[in-house]
């Protein structure tokens, strides 16, 4: 029986690297459904996605790619296709990200497995969330405790397998170290059109600017403070006659359909990360 794979590639760019995937996807039974390439003049770098079924083992696929890999000097992935990603999710107060996740992914749309909940405030103090059977943590966190705190973080990724952690409006600064420990598998949602209005009330910021445009940016964390390799943005039009309560509300919105679109580009081995940016082959 045929099953559907994913292969991601990042290598050196030259000549037969598509001829020779996908020689090799069709000496091992397999058949090409989509396939998507980026070649990035800058760095040299190429980019290649490709979905396929075939009906010979995972491991065997796996060995043909790691053979070819070798000569092409190849980063590469092979997973199956819509196969759910262990996420650990960090909020604080605000919610509404964490309730957008999910409710995408009881009705589908996201194939996550959500293994666990944990934030800097006890669940009482969510508001808009039914969290139902999924483990929640409550990791509160100091000045004096934050090294103890990021451990319990770490302790929970390991613990549960998470593949990924997601800060969904989790409203703390990772440490340099905890940052490093989840570089690739972290991403945070910023309430802002990265670079501009960062601190506290960056909507209210925004409109004191007398701002037109307002927006929210995913990115993967790294050890730079809101400098990871952005993932996706958006933004929306705003007027004078926009109070900061209307700009909370929109910029609300747009976290939610950023993050939501960010995560599920991310567990659908859509983005590549390329040095200090991503390629994203959007589905």
């Amino acid at each position: 029986m045929s099953r559907s794979y994913t292969l991601v590639v990042d290598c050196p760019d030259r000549p037969g690297i598509v001829y020779s995937v996908s020689r090799i996807i069709f000496e091992n039974d397999g058949n090409i459904l989509e396939s998507r390439q980026f070649e990035d003049r800058e760095t040299g770098r190429f980019f290649l996605r490709v979905v396929f079924e075939s009906g010979c083992d995972q491991a065997v696929l796996a060995d043909a790619v790691a053979t070819l890999g070798e000569g092409f000097d190849m980063d590469w992935k092979l997973v199956p296709t819509n196969q759910p990603v262990k996420v650990l999710i960090l909020v604080s107060k605000f919610d509404h990200c964490l309730a957008h996740l999910l409710y995408k992914v009881r009705i589908g749309e996201i194939p996550i497995e959500i293994v666990g909940i944990a934030s800097n405030h006890p669940a009482t103090a969510l508001t808009a969330t039914d969290l139902r059977n999924i483990p929640f943590h409550h990791l509160p966190v100091t000045r004096d405790t934050k090294a103890q705190q990021e451990a319990g973080i770490k302790a929970l990724v390991q613990d549960s397998g998470a593949e990924l952690v997601v800060l969904a409006r989790y409203m703390q600064i990772l440490s340099d170290d905890l940052a490093a420990h989840l570089s690739g598998r972290c991403i945070n949602i910023h309430h802002s059109f990265l670079p501009s209005f960062k601190g506290a009330k960056p909507y209210h910021q925004a409109h004191a600017h007398g701002v037109k445009m307002i927006g929210a940016t995913a990115h993967y964390v790294t050890a730079d403070l809101d400098e990871g390799p952005i993932i996706h943005q958006g933004v929306e039009s705003v007027t004078h006659e926009d109070s900061p309560d209307d700009l909370v509300r929109k910029g609300r919105e747009i976290e939610n359909q950023v993050l939501g679109q960010a995560v599920a580009w991310h567990v659908a081995h859509r983005v590549i990360r390329n040095g200090k940016k991503t390629v994203v082959f959007k589905g």
